[in-house]
């Protein structure tokens, strides 16, 4: 056994190398890249676009009149594939859509919530109200996402 077995056996990263690209996981990454592109523009793009318009910051041009797609894409998939694998870790196999919702639910405050008011602390994207706002699309956007991987594992994980 080379040095670097070792010392991955030692950190149990081997195991942890099986779990995130296991078949369950990647399936329930995909579902949810798909959720987090089509989600996204349905939330942010279609449903909330008029309403945060109205308490934009000060800050001017930061917006792209234009997505790039590819890196929306590329986001969405980093986001689902975190997602997925630190659910499979969280739901220690109990994969019903009420543990799906609860962890959504925390993801969903913590980055809607948490880190949109550091945002706001630090920028002038959106005002308190459009940050507040946000933040619940978030936790709406998390909350979904949760229900999607709660699903996909709790059906695939039976087989």
């Amino acid at each position: 056994m080379t040095h670097i077995s070792v010392f991955l056996l030692h950190l149990n990263l081997t195991n942890t190398s099986i779990i995130m690209f296991s078949r369950t996981n990647l399936l329930a990454t995909l579902a949810a890249t798909i959720w987090g592109v089509l989600g996204g523009f349905l939330l942010w793009g279609i449903i909330a676009d008029s309403i945060l318009n109205d308490y934009m910051g000060t800050a001017t041009g930061v917006m792209r009149e234009t997505p790039d797609f590819l890196y929306v894409v590329l986001g969405s998939l980093f986001t689902a594939f975190a997602f997925s694998t630190i659910y499979s870790k969280w739901a220690r196999g109990k994969h019903s859509l009420s543990n799906g919702a609860k962890y959504g639910l925390w993801m969903g405050i913590f980055v809607g919530f948490g880190d949109r008011l550091i945002e706001f602390g630090v920028s002038n994207l959106l005002d308190i109200t459009g940050t507040v706002f946000n933040g619940i699309i978030y936790v709406i956007f998390f909350l979904v996402m949760g229900l999607i991987v709660s699903l996909v594992y709790g059906k695939l994980s039976k087989k």
